[in-house]
């Protein structure tokens, strides 16, 4: 869970033995962490791009398992979301501490968060390192929206208000993006070659 357009990798933390301890939900350690910057590669691909400080335990757990979730929570869910920002030890579990309820996935081990608007299950394709951050580029195996929030033609009610970060030099404030009354169709984007 975080900001951008506020999403939350979640993952299992390996064992000892370098394996996923979310074969056995009870028994392991769920670890949920907000980032901010996720966004989709290109439409209509089906790969996302987020960017990460290279210490991180989610970047370890990704590495581990080869497997994330991308959540989308609710405006509703910002105090959650903080509680996961914390720089916990990796021994703890993070859905313990934020009160969050494990989702079953349908493609990946790790679970996604319930409450949620939508969840990535993805697979780990490739890291691009840089000197302080890596690029982590996800493919996106499923894709599901939760039915409160969208229409049988899939398009998101404004009501669902996904939780979005607007930075500060000393804080953050929560936001959810607000529809200006314009839309636009994908084809306007396109110049016909008479036009030209």
């Amino acid at each position: 869970m975080k900001y951008g357009t506020a999403a939350t990798p979640t993952g299992g933390r390996p064992s000892a033995a370098g394996r996923p301890y979310l074969d056995h939900l009870p028994e392991g350690i769920l670890n949920a962490a907000p980032w901010g910057n996720i966004t989709p590669i290109l439409r209509p691909l089906d790969e996302i791009v987020l960017a990460s400080w290279i210490k991180r335990d989610t970047l370890d757990n990704i590495r581990a398992t080869g497997e994330f979730v991308v959540n989308v929570p609710t405006a509703g869910m910002s105090r959650e979301v903080m509680v996961c920002a914390r720089n916990y030890p990796p021994e703890i579990d993070e859905f313990a501490e934020a009160h969050l309820i494990p989702r079953p996935s349908k493609t990946v081990r790790p679970p996604g968060i319930e409450g949620c608007i939508a969840w990535m299950e993805c697979s780990l394709v490739e890291e691009i390192c840089r000197d302080r951050y890596m690029l982590v580029i996800g493919k996106v195996k499923r894709l599901e929206g939760n039915d409160l929030y969208f229409n049988a033609a899939g398009e998101m009610d404004p009501a669902a208000r996904p939780l979005c970060m607007i930075c500060g030099n000393t804080e953050m404030q929560f936001a959810y993006p607000a529809p200006t009354g314009h839309s636009a169709a994908y084809a306007e984007m396109f110049l016909k070659k008479d036009r030209i």
